[in-house]
């Protein structure tokens, strides 16, 4: 795997360590949510080069943040991070974005990140502040992609926005709508379904008490030689392979922005995290089977422990133009080898930029 997928397998590997509904359902309304315009600010990036922390204020006052990464003037992509994740996981796709010629924008989801906490937010909200957004950002038609969590989310805004917005729409190692049983859910995404739903002050706090114990874990001797061993041998055979330049960093600040991407989904504690746990595992708000964007791409391991293909597969049979591939012996984390395959099969070439 390239360097430049180390934070993304990385970040998903480390978020495990968190109990996780990962990516279920949302929403108890099917209305079409109104679109808001916005205007925006932008502030200095920690790595001014990735532009990795601006901000776009709405016109009801939430701050939104996000990052672009890839090529500046390339075919726009809006990128929706997992669960739970940040703008920051845009960076795992940067240096094969450069390659593709594509421009990937990735937004802070309420509360995380340094996104304002949204209360009673809806997934079928999402797409009204992605037309803001867009609208903002000058982009009359883009790419989504959602990755993880970020299956809902993308869905949505196939179902809300208007067709001609949209160039592509995909979904990486996402999760299924928990609308017809939990058979294929796994186990811990049922427990902290329960958490979510009866009790989740008591989630928030041991969601908190995990990750700063992680977090300190990580900053441990020999934890930290590990990550550093590892960061290092995956940059050198990045280099081998002529897949990425060498980066002018420590080792230190190498460690450090990996585990900066991982926990900036918790940059202002669990609060987002329980309430996502929530909306992804209830109704989602919106019929699958209405949503007439053609086509719709999922991409999907079939050793997925964490989102069971077969789940997966039942949803893709409730949309009508999807188009499900499976990448039989890859895991959640392991597809990440393939994007620069699935990203060329979303954007092409041909693509119309903005």
């Amino acid at each position: 795997m390239s360097k430049s997928l180390a934070p993304l397998r990385i970040f998903w590997g480390l978020s495990r360590l968190t109990p996780r509904s990962h990516y279920h359902g949302a929403q108890r309304t099917s209305v079409r949510p109104p679109v808001q315009s916005g205007i925006a600010t932008r502030h200095a990036s920690n790595t001014p080069t990735r532009k990795d922390s601006q901000t776009f204020t709405l016109n009801d006052g939430r701050v939104l943040g996000f990052s672009e990464y890839g090529c500046e003037h390339g075919t726009p992509l809006l990128f929706f991070h997992g669960f739970p994740s940040s703008r920051l996981e845009g960076f795992g796709v940067d240096q094969i974005a450069r390659r593709l010629q594509i421009r990937v924008l990735t937004l802070d989801r309420p509360g995380f990140g340094i996104s304002t906490f949204q209360p009673n937010r809806r997934i079928i909200d999402w797409p009204g502040d992605v037309k803001a957004f867009a609208d903002y950002m000058g982009l009359k038609r883009f790419a989504i992609l959602g990755g993880s969590g970020g299956c809902p989310y993308t869905l949505a805004c196939a179902y809300s926005l208007p067709k001609e917005m949209l160039s592509a729409v995909g979904i990486l190692s996402g999760g299924g709508p928990w609308d017809r049983g939990v058979k294929d859910i796994p186990m811990r995404s049922r427990l902290t379904h329960l958490a979510a739903y009866y009790s989740p002050t008591t989630l928030e706090v041991l969601t908190n008490g995990l990750v700063k114990g992680t977090k300190w874990l990580l900053s441990t001797g020999p934890v930290s030689k590990r990550i550093d061993k590892y960061l290092e041998s995956q940059g050198k055979k990045a280099q081998d392979d002529g897949t990425e330049p060498s980066e002018n960093l420590t080792k230190t600040k190498r460690r450090e922005r990996l585990i900066r991407i991982g926990f900036e989904g918790f940059a202002q504690g669990a609060g987002a995290f329980t309430q996502e746990a929530l909306l992804l595992s209830t109704d989602w708000g919106f019929p699958l089977e209405r949503i007439d964007y053609n086509p719709i791409k999922i991409w999907h391991g079939g050793k997925d422990v964490n989102a069971p293909v077969e789940w997966l597969r039942a949803m893709a049979e409730r949309i009508p133009h999807s188009r499900f591939q499976v990448f039989e012996d890859d895991t959640h984390f392991t597809v990440a080898r393939h994007l620069e395959e699935i990203l060329t099969d979303l954007v092409p070439k041909s693509a119309v930029s903005n």
